[in-house]
C-alpha cells in the first residue's frame, strides 16, 4: 500500500508540474521567442527599425537588435532564411525588385495588396502599410518653385516646353537610363531636354548642388530630411509617374501567428508615419545628428505609443 500511495503521489506530482508549465507557456508567449528586427543601413530604415525594437521591447517582447544591414537583396534574403523575423521594406521595391515584376504599381492600395497576396505564399505576411511614400521626387528649390509657378511635374514640363535652354536638372546615372526614371518622366508628361541642360552627379551631393543654385531641378527621394532642411519643395506628381514605395513592416508569417499582439502594436506606428512626419524624423537624425534610437524613442512618447 505505501509503494501505490508513493506512485499516486509521484504522478500527481508530475501533473501538477505539466499543468503549471503549460499554463506558464500559454500566459508568457511574448518571452518565448526572440523577435528579430532587421532593416537596411539608410536612415529612414534606421528609424524604422528602432521605433519597432522600442515598441515591442515596451510591449513585454524579447527582441533582437539586427538593424543596420546594406543593400535590399539581403535584407530580403534574412528575412526568407530567419535571420530575421521581420523587417520595413517599401511596396516598389518588393514588387518591382524583390519579386521581379516589370510594370511599377502607382496606386498605394493596388501595389500593397499585390505584394500582401504574393508574399503570403511565401511565408511572409505585409501588415498595415505607412502613408509615407518613399518614391522618387523631383525637387526645386522653393523660392524658386513658388517665382516661376512651378508646384507640380506638369507645371515643369509646360515651363522646359516654352523656355528650352532655362532650366539645369540633376539626376543620376541610374536615374537616366531607368524606365522609371528621367526618360519616362519626361516622355510621360510631355517633354525634352538637350543633353548640355542634363547634369550626371552622385547621388550623395545633389541636394547640396540644387540648395547652392547650381542646377534649378534635381531628383531626390520624397521622404528625405535634406528637403525641409535646404528649403526645397517636392514637385506633385500629378499624373502619377512613379511607383509608389509605401513602407509596411513585413514578418514571418510562423512569427506572427506565435505572436499576433505584434500586428496591433505595428498597425498603430504605420498609420502615423506619413511622408511629412518621416521627413522631420530622417532631418533629425541626417541635419542635427542624434542618434536614430533616440529619436525613435521620443516619437514614440511624444504619440503617446510608449511612456
Amino acid at each position: 500500500m505505501i509503494k501505490k500511495s508513493k506512485r499516486v503521489r509521484s504522478l500527481i506530482l508530475t501533473l501538477v508540474l505539466l499543468l503549471i508549465a503549460v499554463s506558464l507557456s500559454a500566459c508568457g508567449g511574448k518571452g518565448d521567442d526572440t523577435i528579430k528586427i532587421g532593416s537596411k543601413e539608410f536612415t529612414e530604415q534606421l528609424l524604422l527599425g528602432k521605433i519597432t525594437v522600442i515598441a515591442l521591447e515596451d510591449a513585454g517582447f524579447q527582441v533582437e537588435d539586427k538593424t543596420g544591414v546594406a543593400g535590399s537583396d539581403k535584407v530580403r534574403l534574412a528575412l526568407e532564411n530567419g535571420d530575421f523575423s521581420m523587417y520595413w521594406e517599401y511596396t516598389g521595391t518588393a514588387w518591382l525588385s524583390q519579386l521581379q515584376h516589370d510594370d511599377p504599381i502607382t496606386d498605394p492600395q493596388e501595389a500593397y495588396e499585390k505584394v500582401r497576396d504574393e508574399d503570403a505564399n511565401n511565408g511572409l505576411t505585409w501588415l498595415q502599410y505607412a502613408p509615407l511614400n518613399n518614391t522618387y521626387t523631383l525637387m526645386m528649390r522653393r523660392a524658386d518653385s513658388e517665382e516661376l509657378g512651378i508646384k507640380t511635374i506638369s507645371d515643369l514640363a509646360e515651363y522646359v516646353n516654352s523656355n528650352p535652354g532655362e532650366l539645369r536638372v540633376a539626376i543620376d546615372h541610374e536615374f537616366s537610363i531607368r524606365p522609371d526614371g528621367y526618360p519616362g518622366v519626361q516622355e510621360h508628361y510631355g517633354f525634352t531636354q538637350s543633353e548640355d541642360e542634363i547634369k550626371i552627379m552622385d547621388l550623395g551631393i545633389m541636394y547640396k548642388t540644387l540648395k547652392e543654385g547650381q542646377v534649378d531641378v534635381a531628383m531626390g527621394f520624397a521622404t528625405d530630411g535634406r528637403i525641409p532642411a535646404y528649403d526645397l519643395v517636392n514637385l506633385e506628381d500629378d499624373k502619377a509617374f512613379f511607383p509608389v514605395y509605401n513602407a509596411a513592416p513585413v514578418v514571418r508569417s510562423e512569427v506572427l501567428e506565435s505572436n499576433p499582439e505584434i500586428e496591433g502594436i505595428l498597425q498603430k506606428i504605420a498609420v502615423l508615419l506619413d511622408t511629412e512626419a518621416m521627413m522631420k524624423l530622417n532631418y533629425e537624425v541626417d541635419i542635427n545628428e542624434r542618434e536614430p534610437e533616440e529619436v525613435a524613442r521620443e516619437w514614440l512618447q511624444s504619440e503617446g505609443l510608449i511612456e
